[in-house]
């Protein structure tokens, strides 16, 4: 969509929510708005919408580079003078001194969000998320695209990891195997955890050089970006004959992912999605070691809203991205989780990657 286009949806949020002023530091929000946001850091940098105008509060030195990606106005300040007269200029420029209730971004700095709010102490304060976020919560066309392509990637990676699996390599080592199939395609990688067996009990364990070895039970929970979206999936491996209880508790979180996306519905509470998981792993005896949300959000930032967590009343709609991804933590012992990434459709979730969830087995 044009930079036109989303103003105008955005500008119709605004009227629906009461705001006045919208105001989005670089970073996903402005992303979603312009395509694009200039460098981030220390210096005060927004964007600033309202009814009727758009433009931004700019340092100098980021100036030439966004003129030429977008013909907004702007009202530059350099590091001899500051950004106060700037942001004093495009207030007054764009009729929002009797701003009544400004949207700010959560994720902007908080110096950037008080500069703006001091300058208009009347204004009721709210968040972002009402307006850019909860558009950004649907995906078109191109964005499911663009998920479905590093869903691709991430399917190819995880291959390679279990054709690469060696006992006596390192989590590292499993690791490297996936940052190269990524680097090859283009993409960034965001993460590569790899735990085995008491190491998977962490839920988010930072990848060591411990040793793989027989009777490890592995979590393989990988993703990177290519574009503006990016991927993310986990599946599981054993080398050998793991423990005992393996292939049960494994049965156990593959039910409560089927369990998810049998719940998985526009119309549906993010909740409901949650607790149908959630009470799969309860029932065989195993709640008090899963953990965490059954999922997350999936756009431009690899978690954002919606979350699917026990008390989310978010109603999911047709064109959401988000993860199912239950998991079992024993500690000591080993971990499981598996991972999908769905698009919400009419008639239910399109899950992204075209893998089983079966164990993977190395001999």
């Amino acid at each position: 969509m044009s930079i036109e286009t989303r103003l105008s949806a955005l500008r119709a949020k605004m009227t629906d929510t009461g705001a006045d002023l919208v105001a989005l530091g670089p970073g996903p929000n402005m992303h979603w708005v312009l395509g694009f946001h200039p460098h981030p850091d220390e210096r005060p940098c927004l964007l600033l919408v309202t009814a009727t105008g758009a433009g931004f509060l700019m340092p100098a030195l980021n100036a030439a580079d966004a003129r030429a990606r977008c013909d907004l106005p702007m009202w530059t300040w350099s590091d001899a003078t500051g950004p106060q007269a700037a942001l004093d200029q495009a207030i007054a420029a764009l009729n929002a001194s009797t701003t009544r209730k400004a949207a700010v971004d959560e994720a902007m700095r908080a110096d950037f969000a008080l500069l703006l709010l001091d300058a208009l102490p009347q204004a009721k304060h709210a968040f972002a998320a009402e307006t850019v976020g909860a558009l950004r919560l649907v995906k078109d066309a191109a964005e499911m695209e663009e998920l479905r392509m590093n869903s691709a990637i991430a399917d190819e990676a995880m291959e390679a990891a279990f054709a690469a699996l060696t006992p006596g390599m390192r989590e590292s080592d499993l690791a490297q195997v996936v940052k190269d199939v990524f680097a090859k395609h283009g993409a960034s990688p965001l993460f590569t955890i790899i735990g085995g067996n008491e190491n998977g009990a962490y839920p988010h364990h930072s990848t060591s050089d411990r040793p793989l070895t027989q009777g490890d039970a592995i979590v393989i929970d990988i993703g990177a970006r290519k574009g503006d979206f990016s991927s993310d999936i986990t599946r599981m491996a054993v080398i050998g004959t793991p423990a005992p209880d393996y292939d049960k508790v494994h049965a156990v979180v593959e039910a409560a992912v089927q369990a998810a996306l049998a719940a998985a519905r526009p119309g549906v509470a993010a909740k409901v999605v949650d607790q149908a998981a959630r009470q799969v792993i309860t029932d065989a005896g195993y709640g008090e070691y899963f953990v965490h949300r059954t999922g997350h959000g999936m756009g431009l930032e690899g978690h954002e809203a919606p979350f699917i967590t026990e008390t989310s009343d978010t109603t999911l709609e047709a064109g959401m991205v988000f993860s199912i991804e239950p998991g079992i933590y024993l500690t000591d012992r080993f971990g499981i989780r598996l991972e999908e990434i769905v698009i919400l459709h009419e008639d239910g979730p399109e899950v992204l990657s075209k893998l089983p969830r079966d164990t993977y087995r190395r001999s």
